[in-house]
Order: structure tokens, then C-alpha cells, then sequence
């Protein structure tokens, strides 16, 4: 045991009477000298260096109210092109994206137009393209698969309603707590389920359900086969010609690499166009019935009308009203609004200028989008990140090009229904395959393996339960484990405990290497008693309070009990840079004591 200490030898800016009104214990002495002392700026120079002023709520809400007033002619030529680029994009898309959700054509292109001009009022990034996605249909394939469609109109409006709220109660914060292990192994499986579920199509495989592999190839149409396989390839070799490279850059050379472009991003609408045309032409010269390929659902009439969602409707002999219709999209209701916010505010952040993203107010839009889209019977709808490349490339400007982009889908809604029924199937399957096989990303098996094993473990378990169980269930599997790991790390805070020596007298520092709540209290009561125990009471509790963010009740209570056992040993407890704040919660004690710098730490003897 060493020799008595003296408390006169601790600084002055650590001593005060233990015995003194508790409102007065902390003085200028006791800790300003160390802690938040306030220097006021000059009048200029906070001037120079204020922050903007916030806009109008209204403006921020009704986001074309900030930039229509400056718009102006370069802006509208380059959003013409860029939405008439847009426009062929999107409607082979929309239309092949109806037929993996099960639905007819038309259901995509009525999300197409309406959620196109829904972005351009209140929409915060000019990339953004809101419209039928690939994870959209297979997520309505998922909850309203050999139902009605009322059911997935219905679903639209409830996704709309939730993606709303959580705008208006800005509960974006929900996406951080899904890691991008998890994210990336959603996308995966979202691709893979969708070009496993779109090879019967491109086969011309039309059993609905295929007893065994052999049935699977026994079962294969030649002719919708060499169809497919054909549309890949172009739709491949159509995607790689605007990376082909010149020698020489000259005016001749770049527009023949803007032609180029302009051929590769118009890949899908030129495959679906010239296969529907052969159909059209084989029709018209034989018959219907000679035509070697499946194809597409007969429209009747495909221009949206306005009207109520079908909150209640009659279905084969039977009325569903608003609680059977809850009942059958289930947990639909919650998982596709949020898959919906995590992709759409994803986009968002890859495109926002500065990293100045509003996620409320992009939240509160596709919300208005989906609610919008259901009044004209669309599917529910989130932003893409092809589409919106394809716009970035086009140099979009603002988002009025989704005024173009709408008009030219309701073009094609009211000129071109007839001719849906002559797309091949395999040749939308084809579109479909190659637009997504490329959102298959299994780089994280040797990088998470390499790097985190849990991130490993919680990137192969997503992929799997979206595999066997469904996306929705991998996505609720990933969000699970991800969270338990958040609580075992709270509750399991990383604790390192040292011997140290300061001017020839030692102390025990304890450093927490994060902020601990209240379900981390007794880990860090442990350690120090660990401490205690190991040095035998000798030498003084330095415990690193520069992490703590905040004090619960529970680590109040646990601080004061620790000091409470360690004046019953004769320890003293010194708790270094703790802010006054934060001090002034705790009671007097005898044998604490607070300081900032390591000088400052240690008398010539510490034991009490």
C-alpha cells in the first residue's frame, strides 16, 4: 500500500469542499478553465460565416416554387431531350415490369405517366425518375400474386398512405438501420428471383407449375427460345456500344458517339418495337393463330380514367371489403413502402448536388405518387436507378422533363394499346433479364469475408431468406440480425483498461471507446470493479468520460454506486473530461474528483 495522500496536492481547478451547498460545488476552479468556455465572434465575421436562411416551408414542400421562377429556354431544351430520352426508356420498361407483376401493360404505364408528372411539383432531384421498377413488381408479385388487381391498386394507395407518414414524421432515420451488406444481398436476390422467374418466359415454357427439371426442358418452344436469346444478345451488344471508344476526337467522331449513345440507351424500346413489328407483320400476312410465340394480353382500353381506389369490390363470387383486402396483402402493407423509401432515397443520394438531400420531402413526393397513381389504377411505383442514369446522361436539368416524359406515355396510351398484344413475351422477358442480371453483385463473399465476418454472415443470410422465403422475408431477416448486433454492441461496450504513470504515480485508466447507455451500465461497473480487484485497491480510477454523450438515469445511478464501493476501499474516482453539464447531475462525493488534461491527473499520491 503506498503512503497517505494529501488532497492539497490535487490542482486547484480539481479541489472543492466535499461539504459545500451542492448549487455552489462547481466553480470557475472547479472546471471552466478546462471545459466549454464561450468566445464570442465579431458582428462581421459571424455575418460572413452565418448559415443561408431556411425557405419558406411552402417552398420546400411545393419544391417547383424554388426554381420555376429562373427557368428558363437552355433549361427546357435540355429537359425536352432529355425527357423525350426518358420517355423510350421508360415505356418498354413499364411495360415489361407490368408483366412480371402479373399485370397487363397498361397497369405500368398508367405508374409511368402519373408518377413522372407527380415528381415534377414537389420532386427535389432532376434525376429522379419515379415509375414501375423491377423490385417494385416483384415485391407486388409477392403480396398480390393469382389475386385480383383492385389488390394492387389498393396496395399502391397503402404504400402511398405510409410512405406519407413517414415524410410528415420525417421517419427517414427507419433506412439507416438497414446496413448495405443487407441492401446489397435485397438487390441480389430481388435480380436473381427476377431472372429465374422470367426464364419460363423467355423459353416459351407455359406450364404454371413444373412438376420436375426434365418437365422444366421437355417443355422448352424452340421458337420463343431462339426469340429470347436473340433479344439478349442484341439488347448486350446494344449496351456496350456506348462505350466504344474513338481514336481521334473530333466533331465528326462525337456525334457519331452521340448517335451511338442515343442507340444504346433507346436499346429496350428498339428490341421490344422491331419484335412486336415482326409479330404485327406475321399477323397481318397469315393469322393469329400461325404466330410461333407467346404474346402479350389483349388490351381493351388502356387510357386511365380517374376514380376512387376499390376499397371494396366483388371477385368470383365474392365481396372483399377494406379489412379483407388488409388481410390479404398482410405485411405488404408495411415492407413495400419501406423497400420503396430505402430505393428512392438511395437514388436520391447518388444524384443530390452538395449531399443536400431532403429524405422528408422525397418521401412525402413518392408518397404523393403512389397516392395519385392509385386513382388512376397503377401498381405501386419508387424511383430507378437505370432510368435515372439515363436522365443524368440526357443532361437533365430540372424536373420538369418528367412533364415530357408523361405526355410521351400517354402517347403511347392512347395510339399504341392495339398493338401491346403483338409484343412477344420472350422479348419483354429478355428486357427484363438484361436490365437487372447486372444488379447481381457477388463481390461482398470475398470482401466481407475478408473485412467483417458478421457483415458476411448478414449479406449471405438476406440472400438466402430472399432466395427460399421471399424478398420481404430477407429484408426482415437482414433488419433482425442487424439489430440484435446493435444491441449486443451497446450491451457489450468495448471497455479497454490500462496501467498508466504520470511524474512517477500510477492509475488505472478505464477508456470506453464509445458512448454507453444504460444497457452497457453494468459492463462498464464491471470493468472497473475487474480493475479494483486486479490492482488490489492501490491505485486511483481514472475513468475517460470524453464519449459521453448523454446520462440516463441507469448510469447516473450505476456512476454513484461505483463511487459509493470505491470510497469504502479508500479510491479515489477521478472522471476526466466530463463535461459541467454533466457534472452537475452528480451528487457530492468525497473521493470524486474531475479533470481535462493528463497533467492535470495525478498528485504525488492518489489513495485515500
Amino acid at each position: 500500500m503506498g503512503p497517505v495522500p494529501n488532497s492539497d496536492i490535487f490542482p486547484k481547478q480539481l479541489s472543492f469542499d466535499a461539504n459545500c451547498d451542492g448549487n455552489v460545488k462547481y466553480t470557475v476552479k472547479n472546471g471552466d478553465d478546462c471545459y466549454e468556455q464561450t468566445h464570442t465572434l465579431d458582428m462581421d465575421m459571424q455575418g460572413k460565416y452565418s448559415a443561408p436562411k431556411e425557405a419558406h416551408w411552402l417552398l420546400r414542400r411545393i419544391y417547383i416554387l424554388t426554381w420555376i421562377g429562373n427557368y428558363d429556354r437552355p433549361q427546357a431544351l435540355a429537359d425536352l431531350i432529355a425527357g423525350i430520352t426518358l420517355g423510350l426508356t421508360i415505356i418498354p420498361q413499364s411495360i415489361a415490369y407490368a408483366a412480371l407483376a402479373g399485370l397487363s401493360s397498361e397497369y405500368g404505364l398508367y405508374s409511368a405517366f402519373i408518377g413522372s408528372i407527380i415528381y415534377v411539383f414537389f420532386g427535389t432531384i432532376p434525376q429522379v425518375s419515379i415509375g414501375p421498377t423491377s423490385l417494385m413488381a416483384i415485391m407486388t408479385l409477392q403480396f398480390c400474386a393469382d389475386k385480383p388487381v383492385q389488390m394492387v391498386i389498393v396496395l399502391a394507395f397503402l404504400a402511398g398512405f405510409v410512405e406519407l407518414l413517414m415524410g410528415i414524421f420525417q421517419l427517414g432515420f427507419i433506412v439507416s438501420f438497414i446496413p448495405a451488406p443487407v441492401t446489397k444481398a435485397f438487390t441480389s436476390g430481388t435480380a436473381m428471383i427476377v431472372v429465374l422467374a422470367q426464364l419460363k418466359s423467355l423459353l416459351g415454357i407455359r406450364l404454371k407449375n413444373i412438376p420436375s427439371i426434365s418437365a422444366y426442358f421437355s417443355h422448352i418452344n424452340p421458337t420463343d427460345a431462339a426469340l429470347g436469346i436473340i433479344c439478349i444478345c442484341l439488347l448486350l451488344a446494344l449496351r456496350m456500344l456506348s462505350q466504344v471508344k474513338f481514336k481521334q476526337d473530333t466533331p465528326l467522331t462525337q456525334r457519331l458517339k452521340k448517335v451511338l449513345w442515343y442507340i444504346s440507351i433507346s436499346r429496350n424500346a428498339l428490341v421490344v418495337f422491331f419484335s412486336g413489328l415482326m409479330v404485327y407483320i406475321w399477323v397481318h400476312r397469315r393469322s393469329l393463330e400461325a404466330v410461333p410465340f407467346a404474346l402479350s394480353s389483349k388490351v381493351a382500353s388502356a387510357m386511365p380514367t380517374i376514380q376512387l381506389p376499390p376499397f371494396a369490390f366483388e371477385y368470383e363470387n365474392r365481396t372483399y371489403v377494406f379489412t379483407d383486402i388488409l388481410h390479404e396483402l398482410g405485411s405488404g402493407v408495411i415492407l413495400v413502402p419501406i423497400v420503396a423509401v430505402l430505393a428512392n432515397v438511395a437514388i436520391a443520394k447518388a444524384f443530390v448536388k452538395d449531399g443536400k438531400l431532403d429524405a422528408s420531402q422525397e418521401m412525402l413526393t413518392l408518397g404523393l405518387c403512389n397516392l395519385a397513381g392509385s386513382f388512376f389504377s397503377a401498381m405501386p411505383t419508387c424511383g430507378a436507378f437505370t432510368r435515372s442514369a439515363v436522365s443524368q446522361a440526357s443532361g437533365v436539368r430540372t424536373p420538369m422533363a418528367g412533364i415530357y416524359t408523361g405526355l410521351i406515355v400517354l402517347s403511347a396510351l392512347s395510339i399504341l394499346t392495339p398493338y401491346f398484344q403483338y409484343i412477344p413475351r420472350a422479348s419483354l422477358a429478355a428486357v427484363l433479364i438484361a436490365a437487372v442480371v447486372f444488379m447481381i453483385d457477388l463481390t461482398p463473399i470475398k470482401e466481407l469475408w475478408q473485412t467483417n465476418k458478421k457483415d458476411f454472415f448478414s449479406w449471405t443470410g438476406s440472400l438466402i431468406m430472399c432466395l427460399v422465403a421471399g424478398v420481404e422475408m430477407g429484408l426482415l431477416f437482414g433488419i433482425v440480425v442487424s439489430m440484435i448486433c446493435i444491441l449486443l454492441r451497446l450491451g457489450n461496450p468495448k471497455i479497454e483498461v490500462y496501467l498508466k504513470q504520470h511524474e512517477g504515480n500510477y492509475y488505472v485508466h478505464v477508456v470506453p471507446q464509445s458512448d454507453i447507455y444504460y444497457t452497457g451500465a453494468d459492463a462498464l461497473r464491471s470493468e472497473i470493479r475487474a480493475a479494483c480487484t486486479l490492482y488490489r485497491n492501490d491505485f486511483p480510477i481514472v475513468l475517460h468520460c470524453g464519449r459521453f454523450m448523454q446520462f440516463d438515469a441507469t448510469f447516473v445511478e450505476m456512476l454513484i454506486a461505483v463511487a459509493k464501493e470505491l470510497a469504502n476501499d479508500n479510491v479515489v474516482l477521478v472522471l476526466q473530461h466530463m463535461s459541467l453539464k454533466h457534472q452537475q447531475i452528480l451528487p457530492v462525493a468525497s473521493n470524486v474528483r474531475f479533470c481535462s488534461e493528463y497533467p492535470e491527473l495525478m498528485p504525488p499520491d492518489a489513495k485515500q
